[in-house]
Formats: structure tokens, C-alpha cells, sequence
């Protein structure tokens, strides 16, 4: 039997993590392991060889004084009536990599309005990327719309372009290029969470916060971030809402159901894993005939302290099996709200969420179960779920009451607020 190099496979595995979830969060894992590396061996000491890595290149965070009038404001560019061109700077993406899946969404929505869209690829670490090869992923991936747009690498000496009307940053790093370009081009910024809050108090935390202060317009995933925004930083704001792809999350199943699901993302820290296994283990302690699913990530490197099936991260197409198969699902949002509670919806699953304005203020549908953020009332009000009486009623009730909702109302939405900003 042939062994593979250690090495290769090394490689192997990191070239499949990349492709699977973008630059973003490769570049985030890269530099946490490093640090993490560096300060349990003590390597490294007084040689200069630990790099100043964070999502934004240094320089372009170093130069930008946000403090001052910007030359976009002062000459701004005169735009007719339209349609416009349009500038999106972004992190490369992955192929799944759910924050780019929903902004390729609405670029979609852009297009068919007429407007035309130019993709720059942006990122501050030593990782190849080439953005023909990112095309061809996008287009390949059931996952992503089609698109016609156009793909570059970001480029500060050559920008977006002169025929540009609007630069839409998409993450707090990107939201440095786009404020540094030469371009007069109006300025956007396109916010689905409040990424301050991805990181302890320290130098990301300002930068990304400082992002809200740059003077852009924003388009917010949900009512709470727009409110946040407008009210704590002065953000002109325009929320679109969340809808379910009805195409992808159906309920097929009107049997009685025994299952739970987690989406359980232990990588992404604002989604609680931990606190998620607190709750599921007081539920196995509870009810341990209950079958637990996890998917979102592959989690068998963590010693979770109970029994579960590890379906790691799915495919769109593989997640409404999945959810029919489940009473409940426990969704853990920590800063904004996840897209899962009204896809679980469809599929007649009732999410338990713990409760907040950050996920109340985004989907108030009265079929997703908020719940305050304590283990015990948490498991609690998981077998409550599965036990109840009415629970094949509850589920059809669960899935009619999205029935309405439609990304295609969203993205009209969007499209007709940014035409609007654009006339102002």
C-alpha cells in the first residue's frame, strides 16, 4: 500500500480548506494557529519573525486617516440616471462560504436590474489566488447564481476603474480599499454582521469598528444591525430582510419526528458552540433515547461529551433531508441572526434560539421558539418540542408561515434602495 508524504497531505488538506471556505477564513484560522504556535513554544523571540498578519493589509489600515474628508466626498463622481456600474471588493471565496453565497445573491439582483457588476479580489496574507480560478469555481458551484460580472485581483495602483459609479465594501478588511481608492466613485458598504464582535478588544476590534465610522452607506442584513448602525455610529441604512429559498427547503415529512438538529460551527466563535453542547448534553442526560445531528463543520476533532451523528459541512441540496428528519434544531446567534431558522421553517423544524433584539429585530415569526440564553431552559424547551402533543400541527403551522417570504423580495428591495441612494 502506497503512504503519502506527510507533507502532501499537509498541503493537500490545506489546498481543500481553502477552496471549501474562502481566503477569509483560511487567512483567520492561518493566523490564529500561528499565534497559538508561537506563544506556547516561545519560538521566535527577539528575531523579528512574528508577522503583523490580520485580515487587512497593515499598510492600507496604516494610511487611512478616517478622520479626514475623503476625496470621494469632497469630488464626488456625477452619476446619471443610470444603470450604474458597480465595484464589489470581497474576500475570495470559498465554496462554502455562506456570507459569499448571499452577497453573489443579491449581485444577481443587480444584473437583472440592469446594472453591471466588476468583482475585486482582496486579501492581506501570502495565499495564491488566481480569480480566473475563482470564476470557475462560482461557476461550477450549484451553491452560486450565474453571474456576468466581471473578476480581478485588487489592485490600489490600477483600482476599479474610471467607469465606476459605486464601490461596495463587503467585510470590515475590504472596507480599507475601498475607502483608499482613487476612484469618486459613492461608497457602500454591504453589512450582514457586526464583525467587531468576531474578536477580543484589541487592534482588529477598532479596525473593524472604525469601518462604520468611514461614512459609507449601508445595506444591512436585518432590522438589528441597520438599527445598531444608524443609532451608535449615524450609518445611513437600508435593511433588507431574510426569506427562505423554497426551492432548496421543503417540508416533506408530516410524521412525528424524534431528532434534533445543531448547526455547529466551532470555528466561528459568535455561533456558540460550546454553549450548544452544554444544552444537548443536558438533553442526552435528560432524554438519551433523543438522536442529536450536527452539521456546519466536521467536529471530530473536539471530545463533545455525548453521543451524535457528525454530518460536517453539507451540501445545500443535502440539508432538507436532513432538517425533515428533525422536531427541533437548536441555532446558536451570538451577533446577528443566522439564515437557518426560517430554512428550518420551511422544512417544518422549530428553531430554538437564544433570545435577543439581535435575532428578535431580524425575524419576529412567532414559530421560531426565542428562548433565554441558559443551558437548562434551552435543553429544556428542545424536549418539550419533541414531546408535545401538537407537534406534527406545530410543524405544518412552521412551514406555512414562510411560505410568503422570497429573496426576490429582498433583492427588489435592495436594488430599488440602492438606485435611490444613487439619485440622492
Amino acid at each position: 500500500m502506497t503512504q503519502t508524504n506527510p507533507l502532501v497531505r499537509k498541503v493537500a488538506k490545506g489546498t481543500s480548506y481553502l477552496r471549501r471556505n474562502g481566503v477569509r477564513m483560511t487567512t483567520a484560522r492561518l493566523l490564529q494557529g500561528m499565534g497559538n504556535q508561537i506563544a506556547n513554544s516561545g519560538k521566535g523571540k527577539g528575531k523579528g519573525k512574528i508577522p503583523l498578519g490580520m485580515l487587512v493589509k497593515f499598510s492600507d489600515a496604516a494610511a487611512l486617516d478616517w478622520a479626514s474628508e475623503p476625496h470621494w466626498r469632497t469630488n464626488p463622481r456625477t452619476v446619471g440616471e443610470g444603470p450604474y456600474t458597480t465595484a464589489w471588493i470581497m474576500s475570495p471565496p470559498g465554496e462554502s462560504s455562506g456570507g459569499h453565497q448571499n452577497i453573489f445573491r443579491f449581485l444577481s439582483y443587480l444584473e437583472a436590474a440592469g446594472h453591471r457588476v466588476k468583482i475585486f479580489l482582496y486579501w492581506s496574507q501570502k495565499i495564491p489566488v488566481d480569480a480566473d480560478r475563482v470564476r470557475e469555481m462560482i461557476e461550477r458551484s450549484s451553491a452560486y447564481p450565474t453571474l456576468k460580472a466581471s473578476y480581478a485581483l485588487y489592485d490600489p495602483a490600477v483600482g476599479v476603474g474610471e467607469d465606476v459609479d459605486a464601490i461596495f465594501a463587503t467585510g470590515w478588511e475590504t472596507a480599507y480599499p475601498a475607502y483608499l481608492d482613487r476612484s469618486r466613485a459613492r461608497r457602500y458598504y454591504f453589512v450582514q454582521d457586526f464583525e467587531p464582535s468576531f474578536y477580543p478588544v484589541g487592534s482588529e476590534n477598532q479596525l473593524a469598528e472604525n469601518t462604520y465610522r468611514f461614512g459609507f452607506e449601508a445595506f444591512t442584513a436585518g432590522r438589528w444591525l441597520a438599527k445598531k448602525l444608524h443609532d451608535e455610529y449615524g450609518m445611513t441604512t437600508h435593511p433588507f430582510d431574510f426569506a427562505s429559498d423554497l426551492s432548496l427547503y421543503q417540508r416533506t415529512n408530516d410524521q412525528r419526528r424524534k431528532d434534533i438538529f445543531f448547526y455547529a460551527r466551532p470555528v466561528t466563535m459568535r455561533r456558540g458552540f460550546e454553549l450548544g453542547c452544554m444544552v444537548l448534553a443536558d438533553v442526552k442526560k435528560r432524554r438519551p433515547d433523543i438522536r442529536i445531528h450536527m452539521a456546519g463543520w466536521d467536529v471530530s476533532d473536539w471530545k463533545v461529551p455525548f453521543d451524535y451523528v457528525n454530518h460536517g459541512a453539507m451540501k445545500l441540496e443535502e440539508l432538507s433531508p436532513l432538517y425533515n428528519r428533525c422536531a427541533a434544531a437548536l441555532v446558536m446567534s451570538l451577533t446577528n441572526l443566522s439564515l437557518l431558522p426560517l430554512e428550518l421553517l420551511s422544512c417544518g423544524t422549530i428553531p430554538v434560539v437564544n433570545d435577543g433584539p439581535n435575532n428578535r429585530l431580524v425575524a419576529d415569526n412567532p414559530n421560531i421558539d426565542y428562548v433565554p440564553l441558559s443551558p437548562g431552559a434551552l435543553a429544556a424547551e428542545l424536549i418539550r418540542i419533541v414531546d408535545a402533543d401538537d407537534q406534527v400541527e406545530a410543524s405544518r403551522r412552521a412551514a406555512a408561515s414562510v411560505e410568503s417570504l422570497s429573496w426576490a423580495d429582498s433583492g427588489r428591495r435592495f436594488v430599488a434602495d440602492f438606485e435611490e441612494a444613487m439619485h440622492a
